[in-house]
């Protein structure tokens, strides 16, 4: 049942599960969970629509590239997934197996271990059973970039989809505009109490679980966790630990423009790099499309974001952001756009401001920089993109100065992409959950979403982290189950 928490606090008195956060992961875990006979609260902080008070939580200053994290969160009922544009891919073997050629480890899991979860990812995002990720063109001759294949979801709204059943599924307990503003970690047991909640006129209540889940995103995951005094103090989470860091986007670079010959047709092309090209230049992964513009547009998560805004901007008070609402192309400019991978990087991070929000929880910086290596990728995909246009006979490329100057200020966009913060890893010396996707130091808090991804690949985020939120979902039911056994 949905209930309003604003007016309506009437939690149970204990659950088995409570997930924090009703975007894509949090609404995927909530109803299977609840459907395999759990009791579960999953808790919203938005409400059914948009509105500034709820958006304005989500408020924080930003240092580094500026990559718009106010303005392409939403704060609602479904989350992100009400402007998610539908670019559905999975993640390859390759982007296990390969670590990142920097200071953090890669994955400590294989594919292997979420691809069993593909078709029910598939499902819960429309796309029919069977399908295959097709491309729409051939790939480029030279071995470094092959069609990029993908599907594209109707795309599916959350809340709108999956509204009955939020509504209606025996065992669950849906409460929107219910804010989380505190964890409340138990030291000596080693797991969290309890998470306190709050309404909008500052009105608190506990939520007690056997299990709890942050489901609400890579900025506001690693936020909660960083703003719980009781796990600071038990040393869960430490000054010089990972979380927060590591935050990774997706790279939307002007590469430049390019001219096709005479007779090329003018449809799009979409291109990914091959695990050749990612061996042989030691550099990340990414897509490209080249595209002959017919008329002023723009594409992906970013024309969605960029509708939204347009929509919302006065009353939101984006006026500042301007310029990226209202760029574009022109008609007949040869556009390529990508996205390129990002390597983790602990210097692009989310950290802690002294100052609070209306609900006392505290504010955030976003710091999100690249590396050398981040560099090198974008220079050595540019590059190879305008040699194999040449050599393949499809035109001429001309790139920007600083795609291949890394001297120079790059000019680039986010993709509201954000991974990372809460990384999976080995230990937690080099990440904050294990291959459970558990809190290290914790026995029983767990993280959903793109900030356990411990490296980001080019693939737009959505069907993996179903995947790994279909896995969760197995994990605890299977977790319950042992103890609700041992208890009997």
């Amino acid at each position: 049942m949905i209930k309003d928490y604003q007016r309506d606090k009437s939690l149970r008195s204990a659950y088995d599960l409570c997930i924090v956060g009703a975007g894509p992961a949090g609404i995927t875990l909530a109803l299977r969970l609840a459907q395999a006979g759990w009791r579960v609260a999953l808790l919203e902080g938005g409400g059914h629509e948009f509105t500034p008070r709820s958006q304005q939580l989500y408020t924080c200053t930003s240092t580094g590239l500026e990559m718009y994290a106010h303005e392409t969160r939403l704060r609602y009922l479904g989350g992100t997934s009400n402007h998610w544009a539908g670019r559905c891919r999975p993640f390859t073997a390759s982007d296990f197996a390969v670590p990142p050629p920097v200071d953090v480890p890669g994955w400590p899991i294989s594919y292997s271990d979420i691809e069993p979860y593909l078709a029910g990812a598939m499902d819960i995002v429309d796309l029919p059973q069977g399908a295959q990720f097709h491309a729409i063109n051939e790939g480029l001759d030279g071995g470094e970039f092959e069609a990029d294949r993908f599907l594209l979801s109707p795309p599916t709204r959350f809340a709108q989809k999956y509204a009955s059943a939020l509504e209606d599924t025996p065992g669950l307990d849906v409460f929107i505009n219910c804010n989380c503003v505190d964890l409340l970690f138990d030291e000596g047991a080693g797991r969290l109490q309890a998470v306190l909640v709050s309404d909008y006129d500052g009105k608190r209540q506990q939520v007690k679980a056997r299990n709890y889940i942050l489901a609400m995103g890579a900025i506001e995951n690693a936020r909660q966790l960083l703003n719980s005094g009781s796990l600071a103090a038990a040393g869960v989470m430490r000054k010089d630990g990972l979380t927060g860091r590591c935050f990774m986007e997706h790279l939307n670079i002007d590469m430049g423009t390019f001219i096709l010959k005479s007779g090329e047709g003018t449809d799009p092309r979409q291109y990914f790099t091959t695990d050749a090209f990612v061996a042989e230049y030691q550099a990340g992964k990414g897509n490209v499309q080249a595209a002959v513009l017919a008329d002023v547009q723009t594409y992906g998560r970013t024309a969605e974001v960029k509708h939204f805004l347009e929509n919302l901007a006065c009353e939101m008070g984006v006026s500042s952001k301007i310029e990226f609402v209202a760029k574009f192309s022109c008609p007949g400019d040869g556009v390529i756009s990508t996205l390129i991978e990002q390597f983790p990087n602990a210097q692009s991070r989310i950290s802690l401001l002294d100052e609070r929000d209306e609900l006392g929880v505290a504010k955030v910086n976003v710091n999100w920089v690249l590396s050398d290596h981040d560099r090198h990728t974008i220079k050595c995909i540019g590059s190879e993109l305008a040699k194999q246009f040449a050599a393949t006979g499809l035109g001429f490329v001309k790139l920007n100065d600083f795609v291949y100057d890394t001297s120079l200020p790059l000019k680039l966009s986010p993709h509201a992409h954000h991974m990372g913060t809460t990384r999976m890893a080995a230990s937690a010396e080099t990440g904050v959950v294990d291959a459970d996707c558990k809190v290290f130091g914790t026995d029983n808090l767990y993280v959903a979403g793109s900030s356990v991804f411990a490296t980001g690949g080019a693939s737009n985020p959505t069907m993996p982290l179903l995947q790994f939120a279909l896995r969760l979902a197995e994990h605890l039911d299977q977790k319950l189950r042992l103890q609700h056994g041992a208890a009997a």
